[in-house]
């Protein structure tokens, strides 16, 4: 394997000698082989969309595109073109938050949601490692031998589900199941819990791989029925390492590392790269991605990279740079032909993922959504990935990560085409974009009162409200479990002020907090709810009380997640929060000169200006509208 690996690398500089890219040499060869006629590269401004999508997850701005367009000049021995893949890869922070959706789905972490039980993120782990550019035998390694305190033992924890489950789903068959589909393109579900209809795969393999990860030896199950017998440790190819099934968990965990990224093991190489080709090229060698025993309609690419990627010390921006220097990367995009059918012509066409698109409609319009704080204090303008998903992003293909998800759903429906022409998501981002866009968005109002979240506790709260006239009271959901059945409220609220006070609860509603001897009078409120209250022209000069949820409702299946709020003007429930720091991407300067909007407007988000009749028509548009027509084309939609 060794000497395989370094005949790759004479190969490469071979080729390179001679002038040409190695893949660009094969694919000339795979062309001849099958027929193929290879046109000519996309232009500047598509190469640079294509690029600044698939490496950062956002859309070059005017000024960026007309940067790269104007550089005519090679230097270091590199066109244009690569040095803008080597500029791209060196902005680590802006790599990681596009990569890291990747393998939040590959390895069931998520951001924004409340883990239940023994789940655990990894992203404190996963995106330093993006940023670093982490080896990937040693980001592999760390997720299945997890030793170290800042090491990703999330990914093998796996979700213990509530309730009883079934022997295939406890969580070391999750680790074995994990591990093989994404690292090996092994699908070892169907043979947890008995032998495969449809592969090679045995029950043997999914038990003798899930024993690397137990504590002891697991016992076999077919078809939930004990076969009375333990599984011993046995990797799914053939390796001459032994492993005694006496190991202690440690040792299995580091024998099962060392297998999964052994030089002999060139599964583990050709996966990644089958994995990172489909999604820069909307297509692997190998169909589907997760059954590598597969055919590849190009063996000779798929080695000649995985041998070079090893032979690279598993190097992942070396990786991206070799195929997006590639003329296989630059070709023009074409439609997804069937499977049986498939010839490779060029990349195919890829539609933006949700994380994308709400990223690409930000960086347009300016108009960031807000990652809120835990406590009382500012937001942070955010990506999306950063946030809990959203309907839109949903429909767009984010997935629900409470499983392994090597692929994502892309296809077009009707819910997806009724969240873009109405849903409350983008909707929001047209409005406050357009406003924001022709300066026309007015500051948001500050609240007198955070509590921050809560959950189980109660929030004491005393406000000033000296000189005001009326009072918001505003009580947000923060992902409760089932917020309709959150009992919650402001207790014992008052006005009060020099010899004089005004209670506002009722006598006939009260809240129990969790700790506190007797019932509070209380305002009971909906789960959210917003009460507006006048302030009699008494004197008052302060609101007290204190807020949070009945002790009635502090169930798990309840598990209220609160935020309360005061204001004494109208809140914009879009903008809750005080705002520091600088938003993703440089927003766009707010203008008067209608065309020259209109021009930006198209070059950003298309990559091009409007043509004559665009612009005639634009100029008729209500600018929320005409960012709604240019942000639903499939022009904007698709990575061509």
């Amino acid at each position: 394997m060794i000497v395989q690996r370094l005949l790759a690398v004479l190969f490469a500089s071979a080729v390179l000698a001679a002038g040409a890219h190695p893949l660009d040499h094969l694919l000339e060869v795979y062309a001849g082989q099958n027929k193929v006629g290879l046109p000519a590269p996309v232009d500047d401004a598509l190469f640079a969309r294509r690029a600044y999508l698939d490496l950062w997850g956002l859309l070059p701005t005017p000024e960026q595109l007309a940067a790269f367009e104007r550089d005519s000049t090679p230097k270091n021995g590199k066109d244009k073109r690569a040095r803008l893949v080597d500029q791209l890869l060196g902005n680590r922070k802006n790599f990681a938050s596009h990569w890291i959706s990747f393998w939040n789905d590959h390895l069931r972490n998520d951001e924004g949601v409340v883990y239940h039980g023994d789940r655990k993120s990894i992203t404190g782990w996963l995106l330093p490692a993006l940023e670093s550019n982490l080896p990937y035998d040693r980001f592999l390694q760390a997720l299945l031998n997890p030793i170290s305190k800042s090491d990703p033992d999330g990914f093998l924890i796996g979700v213990n589900w509530r309730g009883d489950i079934s022997a295939s789903q406890t969580p070391v068959m999750q680790a074995a199941q994990n591990s093989a589909q994404v690292f090996l393109g092994v699908n070892l579900k169907c043979n947890s819990c008995h032998d495969s209809f449809i592969s090679k795969w045995k029950l043997r393999d999914a038990y003798g791989l899930a024993a690397f990860f137990s504590d002891g030896l697991p016992e076999v199950h077919r078809c939930e029925v004990s076969m009375g017998v333990k599984a011993q440790p046995r990797f799914l190819f053939p390796t001459a390492v032994p492993v005694s099934p006496d190991a202690s968990l440690p040792e299995k965990r580091a024998a099962v590392a060392r297998l999964f990224t052994a030089p002999e093991n060139t599964r583990m190489p050709r996966t990644y790269i089958n994995r990172i080709w489909k999604a820069l090229l909307g297509r692997g060698f190998v169909e589907p991605a997760d059954t590598m025993d597969g055919k590849p309609w190009s063996k000779e690419m798929l080695d000649w990279l995985a041998d070079d990627f090893a032979a690279h010390g598993y190097d992942t921006d070396h990786l991206l740079r070799t195929l997006m220097s590639s003329r296989a990367y630059q070709l023009p995009a074409v439609a997804r032909a069937p499977d049986k059918e498939f010839v490779f012509r060029g990349p195919v066409s890829r539609r933006l993922t949700g994380e994308q698109f709400l990223d690409a409609v930000s960086s347009v319009t300016g108009e960031w959504r807000l990652l809120e704080p835990a406590k009382p204090g500012p937001a942070r303008y955010a990506r999306d990935w950063q946030l809990k998903s959203s309907p839109l992003g949903r429909t767009m293909g984010r997935p629900i990560r409470d499983q392994v998800v090597t692929e994502r759903i892309h296809q077009p429906t009707t819910l997806g085409a009724l969240e873009l022409v109405n849903g409350e998501t983008l909707s929001s981002l047209l409005v406050r974009g357009a406003q924001r866009m022709t300066g026309t968005l007015a500051p948001a109002p500050g609240s007198l009162y955070d509590s921050g979240v809560v959950t189980s506790g109660k929030a004491n709260f005393e406000v000033d409200v000296t000189g005001a006239s009326r009072i918001w009271l505003l009580l947000e959901n923060v992902d409760s479990y089932d917020p309709a059945r959150v009992k919650a409220g402001w207790g014992n609220p008052r006005f009060a002020g020099p010899g004089s006070s005004l209670a506002l609860a009722p006598s006939s509603s009260e809240l129990h907090f969790k700790g506190d001897p007797s019932p509070v009078p209380a305002v009971l409120a909906g789960v959210p709810s917003l009460l507006i209250y006048d302030i009699p022209p008494r004197g008052f000069t302060r609101f007290v009380g204190v807020a949070g949820a009945d002790q009635s409702s502090l169930q798990s299946d309840i598990n209220p997640r609160l935020r309360f709020f005061i204001f004494t003007d109208e809140p914009d429930a879009s903008r809750l929060y005080a705002v520091e720091g600088e938003p993703p991407a440089p927003p766009p300067p707010a203008s008067s000169d209608r065309s020259a909007m209109i021009a930006r407007l198209y070059r950003h988000a298309l990559g091009r200006g409007p043509t004559p009749e665009e612009l005639r028509l634009a100029r008729g548009f209500y600018w929320e509208d005409l960012l709604w027509a240019v942000f639903l084309s499939p022009e904007f939609q698709y990575i061509r």
